[in-house]
């Protein structure tokens, strides 16, 4: 069992080669988000994972609108969508031999705004890889093989006890993530409440290779009999199918090839579709829970650890990935010299938000089970914000239109040069970006550093092509837009209240002032 020991003052006898900035317990899709997004602003890290090697299975295999943006800045969407593909069709076997073909999610052009309207799949094994390769661009690796049993925190940080290949070793970091899964050990040791609910459910999930089922659709049988559904999906990117099932809550579930073959025989009726192998399988209950924390002092939660989700709609690994891209730039701008309270907003943004999508997920469970389930727009993240944080600042206060603490859409622009390019491509990066809309060019900020400054309109180096942002943005000619690391809107001001934003800015480490 995990150790954890809390002092308020204590000696460090750790040697320095064997001291990092931020440790990550746990090297899943949270981890590695976390991982890279370190990365990127050279923030020391050491990514562990007690697992030897990495993950096998498909379990979460949906990319939603809003986790495709952050893959875009992170460099890595196309990666993703040439690992995996486009959700196919259902299609649904009645009793009488016939069957009918109905879309699972609502089909829905991309816009100026959202460029991406549509769920990608992407088996978890293949996410992780692609996850993984771009960590490793950035000159990093998963030590798979180290156990994490036991650590102590202090005022200054967290002195980590390890187990490895090569024994026993402490590492010191000044913050330890535990992005260790469901049952996390490092949120068991910290003593942190996960209430919520068994959901009743007990089912099974194996990526299996079988003959008898086309890949142009996914099949689900007995639809409306919650005891004896069954669903076998094509997975993108692979030659394997997922077979998913609910199962009796007592007893050993026969995950084997012939296990899972007789299943879906007596399910099916059919004695065409012959499992040949089975890749991974694992058999669970379904659970919503939420952490009653996400932060104690230096050591944070974050993904499956501080909430878990049923499956049903796809929004457990992408509020995970989430939750790590929110934390990142947070954890370097505080090592970079910010307000450790900055901090504390992690969970004050991404806590409400697992519990939204807990209540989603549970409610499209119930759908699922009488065999209605269909994902709309609520299930895309896009709508998601942070409108009333602690980070947000309007001046003045906006009575309409996009609000501080909202995404920030995407436009299409027009360089100074002549080129085309998108708001998107300017945001991407580590650096805060303020925009200013037809705003003149002594009105803007000096230069800083962490920060990119463009002026939208006459004299600006991009031009609104269309009026996109203006429809999008909808601010008054002089306005000023401050755009956070991860995409959200931070502040909204008019060129009056420019002292203002400048005081705002501060918290976060950036020094802006007037151009003298």
């Amino acid at each position: 069992m995990l150790q954890y020991v809390h002092y308020t003052h204590m000696e460090s006898t750790v040697s320095e080669n064997a001291t990092v900035d931020v440790l990550i317990c746990g090297a899943g899709a949270t981890g590695l988000t976390l991982a890279i997004e370190l990365a990127r602003r050279n923030v020391s890290f050491r990514l562990i994972d007690k697992l030897e090697a990495s993950f096998r299975g498909s379990r979460g295999k949906g990319i939603q609108p809003r986790t495709q943006e952050v893959f875009e800045d992170l460099g890595i969407l196309d990666r993703a969508v040439a690992a995996g593909g486009l959700y196919p069709s259902a299609r649904d076997y009645h009793s009488d031999g016939t069957s009918v073909i109905t879309e699972l999610t609502e089909s829905t052009e991309p816009t100026p705004a959202e460029p991406y309207r549509m769920a990608l799949m992407v088996p978890q094994f293949l996410t992780e890889r692609v996850l993984r390769e771009r960590l490793a661009e950035l000159g990093h690796t998963v030590l798979f093989g180290r156990e994490l049993v036991g650590f102590e925190q202090d005022l200054d940080g967290v002195t980590a006890t390890l187990v490895g290949p090569n024994g026993q070793e402490e590492l010191r970091g000044r913050y330890l993530v535990g992005a260790d899964g469901g049952r996390s050990a490092v949120r068991g040791a910290l003593g942190v409440a996960f209430p919520g609910q068994t959901l009743g459910v007990r089912a099974m999930v194996a990526d299996v290779e079988l003959t008898g089922l086309d890949r142009n659709a996914w099949h689900r049988f007995n639809g409306s009999d919650r005891e004896n559904q069954l669903s076998i999906c094509p997975l993108a990117g692979t030659t394997l199918f997922q077979v998913q099932a609910p199962i009796p809550n007592e007893g050993e579930a026969d995950l084997s090839a012939d296990g899972i073959g007789r299943l879906i025989t007596e399910r099916t009726g059919r004695s065409d579709v012959l499992v040949s192998s089975v890749s991974w399988a694992s058999a669970y209950s379904m659970n919503a829970r939420l952490a009653d924390r996400y932060r104690v002092e230096k050591i944070f939660i974050a993904g499956d650890a501080a909430h878990v989700h049923p499956p049903t709609g796809g929004q457990g690994l992408n509020t995970s990935i989430q939750d790590a891209y929110n934390l990142g730039w947070k954890l370097a701008a505080v090592l970079g010299g910010a307000s450790e309270a900055l901090l504390n907003s992690y969970e004050q943004e991404r806590r409400p938000v697992a519990a939204d999508m807990l209540g989603l997920a549970t409610r499209l469970l119930g759908e699922a089970q009488s065999g209605s389930v269909r994902r709309g727009r609520e299930s895309y993240q896009l709508d998601i914000g942070y409108v009333g944080s602690s980070l947000t600042l309007e001046a003045p206060v906006r009575a309409a239109g996009l609000a501080a603490g909202a995404r920030a859409p995407d436009a299409p622009l027009l360089g100074a040069g002549e080129q085309p390019t998108r708001l998107f491509e300017k945001l991407s990066g580590v650096h805060w970006t303020l925009i200013g809309y037809e705003a003149a060019w002594q009105d803007a900020p000096a230069p800083h550093a962490g920060v990119h400054v463009h002026r939208i309109g006459s004299g600006g180096d991009l031009k609104d092509m269309g009026g996109y942002f203006a429809q999008a943005y909808d601010v008054a000619a002089g306005s000023w837009i401050l755009v956070r690391p991860d995409g959200y809107i931070a502040a909204i001001v008019e060129q009056s209240e420019i002292d203002t934003l400048f005081g705002f800015a501060r918290q976060f480490g950036l020094m802006l002032e007037r151009r003298t």
